[in-house]
């Protein structure tokens, strides 16, 4: 039987400790996720077309339901082949929360954000544990089991250069993880890190085709054939592949040929969609705009800095948001102005899309001059 590594004082570990109720753990670890507030604005946060104005394009909420869906349905998958005992609760949690802290405008916002606190690092796995463990909840984190958490910093589904995917050979600390190269310390980790790629490839396709970026027969022609043209093709084409391959190894990873047709549809997306000149175009306002954003507040920082009724002086209700917020954090920031960077990128990277495009209007347009009648 092909079970994890390690026992489950490790994986249930939490940070506080908590009296146990009716729910399994990783069940309760789902909950705390939905019920959090940086939760909910993933329904308002880009997962590649920005701020869309159609009700059918997909956004990051929609994107984390995918994962975790298709990441409990291969741990199921796998435990019928009577070899593998795995939590579907707790892959499903991990699928849930492993974008918790991604920033608004995707992956261009995430890279903005980069930018403006070098040399220090934004990734959203990283930011997304330290949403859970530190930020929610004003300061008192969500308390979640140690194999979730696990499976949230390390879920990288950015990484095509491995498909044959083992849990760590010790328990990671979470703490000191600083990039995208740790595996996680569970299979359910690693399932989500390849489930992170079987669900956003072909839902990027659908919307991109929705955009007239592309059209359904400019995909390559093979990709079509195997892997199919609509977006449940090919989750269900990729999960199956997924499933059968790994059921009688001791890792996880799709055959060598579904891996390399997973492989041309992603040079495929970046060519035609990713790096398409329209999307260009917005990546570089989006990228000047986040910028300007971080000059502002680091402006008015400097010149209130703790004093939070002083904001209102600026006669904007960003500053006012903004002062409400860092006293709302005083757990986690204190006084500490060395901590400037930290509170900027903290409260940009919990803004959605829309609130960010209220607030570039509110911060960078100048106010209209109000006439007497």
């Amino acid at each position: 039987m092909i079970k994890n590594p390690f026992g489950d004082e490790i994986y249930l570990r939490r940070t506080h400790p908590h009296k146990p109720d009716l729910r399994d753990e990783y069940f309760r670890d789902q909950t705390k996720i939905i019920h959090s507030l940086p939760f909910r604005r993933l329904k308002h946060k880009t997962q590649v077309f920005f701020a869309p104005d159609n009700d059918h394009i997909c956004t990051r909420i929609e994107h984390v339901l995918h994962v975790a869906t298709i990441a409990a349905t291969i741990c199921r998958g796998l435990n019928k082949s009577n070899r593998w005992s795995l939590s579907e609760d707790m892959a499903y949690a991990i699928g849930l929360g492993h974008d918790i802290g991604h920033a608004p405008f995707g992956h261009e916002g995430e890279r903005a954000i980069n930018a403006c606190i070098a040399p220090k690092r934004f990734l959203h796995e990283l930011n997304s544990y330290r949403v859970v463990e530190h930020l929610a909840n004003y300061g008192e984190g969500l308390n979640l089991t140690f194999a979730v958490k696990d499976g949230i910093i390390c879920h990288c589904g950015e990484d095509f250069a491995n498909n044959a995917l083992r849990p760590s050979q010790t328990p990671n600390d979470l703490e000191k993880i600083t990039g995208r190269n740790q595996m996680p310390s569970t299979y359910e980790g690693c399932i989500v890190r390849l489930s992170d790629k079987i669900a956003y490839l072909g839902r990027d396709i659908e919307d991109a085709i929705k955009a007239d970026l592309i059209t359904a027969d400019d995909i390559p022609q093979e990709v079509r054939q195997e892997l199919g043209e609509r977006n449940g093709e090919i989750i269900n084409t990729l999960t199956l592949d997924l499933i059968n391959h790994s059921k009688d190894r001791d890792c996880i990873g799709f055959s060598d040929e579904k891996f390399e047709l997973l492989s041309q549809l992603r040079r495929f997306n970046y060519e035609r969609i990713y790096d398409n000149a329209q999307m260009r175009q917005r990546k570089e306002t989006i990228i000047r705009c986040i910028a300007d954003l971080f000059d502002y507040f680091h402006r008015i920082f400097k010149q209130y800095k703790f004093n939070y009724s002083a904001y209102e002086k600026e006669g904007k209700q960003t500053a006012h948001n903004f002062a409400n917020y860092i006293k709302s954090m005083h757990k986690v920031y204190g006084q500490d102005e060395t901590k400037l960077d930290e509170i900027i990128a903290d409260f940009v990277a919990g803004m959605t899309d829309s609130y960010a495009l209220d607030v570039m209007e509110d911060v960078i347009l100048p106010s209209s001059i109000k006439f007497l009648r």
